[in-house]
């Protein structure tokens, strides 16, 4: 039982790392994964004016 919670452990811990690892050299490797999808929103307003 105590091998499996270690290994669990390990693994978590590992994860964990690879998830850190990814942050930060993610938007070097590929960065169109990391930018936002961009356009242009316009929306007609009316000023209420008294």
């Amino acid at each position: 039982m105590w091998r499996l919670i270690k290994a669990l452990l390990f693994l978590a811990v590992l994860a964990a790392l690879g998830f850190i690892a990814y942050a930060y050299v993610g938007p070097i490797v590929t960065p169109a994964d990391f930018e936002p999808a961009q356009e242009d929103v316009v929306e007609p307003i009316t000023l209420d004016l008294e």
